[in-house]
């Protein structure tokens, strides 16, 4: 695969090229070792494109995988207690698990254990590879990578996007890099609130 397009939100990319260079080069050198033809491997049976050969979301994921794990990146959880009081939640976001789930305890509710994934982290630096559906990348962008970010294991996220060109030649309601930097884009230069680099990828 090749890249095609990068944008960096709040100095995400500018980070990386000063502090973090060679893990930089590393992520731009896993996506040229994907063959995207060999993922080429789902037979479509939707009714706007029957038995079309189509990119595979999962074999292009496992190949990705494959590079990353030979590297040392790895996934991570951050786990973390819920309850339904908005004031007590934002008195313990910071707090380890159990000083969370005694404070909610002691404030007479059921403590919740929810946690957020990010598929790959090395270093402070998450990455997120996203072929699945649209809807996802929202959810990595507002909350995995900000909520790495303000817990304190990341610096920096890195969100890898199919661009339209690879989008068309795959299964609908996938993801494309054009549209998703429209959705950050409009929501003003300040959100999300942690440095971000979207990347689109492209055969």
């Amino acid at each position: 695969m090749q890249i095609k397009s990068i944008y960096s939100h709040l100095n995400g990319e500018e980070f990386l090229l000063v502090h973090h260079r060679g893990l930089w080069d590393e992520v731009k050198n896993v996506i040229t070792k994907v063959d995207a033809e060999e993922c080429r491997t789902k037979v479509s049976r939707e009714r706007t494109m029957p038995g079309k050969l189509l990119y595979s979301p999962k074999d292009m994921n496992d190949a990705f995988k494959a590079e990353f794990k030979s590297r040392g990146w790895g996934e991570r959880r951050n786990s973390f207690y819920v309850a339904p009081d908005e004031k007590l939640l934002r008195g313990i976001y910071g707090l380890s698990d159990a000083e969370q789930r005694n404070r909610i305890e002691a404030a007479g509710y059921d403590p919740i254990l929810s946690y957020n994934q990010t598929d790959y982290l090395k270093d402070r630096v998450a990455i997120e590879i996203q072929f699945g559906k649209y809807a996802f990348v929202a959810h990595d962008l507002f909350v995995k990578h900000l909520s790495f970010y303000v817990a304190e294991i990341i610096d920096v996220g890195i969100e890898i996007l199919p661009m339209k060109e690879l989008e068309r030649e795959m299964s609908s309601g996938v993801p494309y890099f054009e549209r998703d930097l429209m959705n950050v884009v409009r929501q003003g230069r300040g959100v999300p609130s942690v440095p971000l680099v979207l990347v689109g990828v492209a055969p």
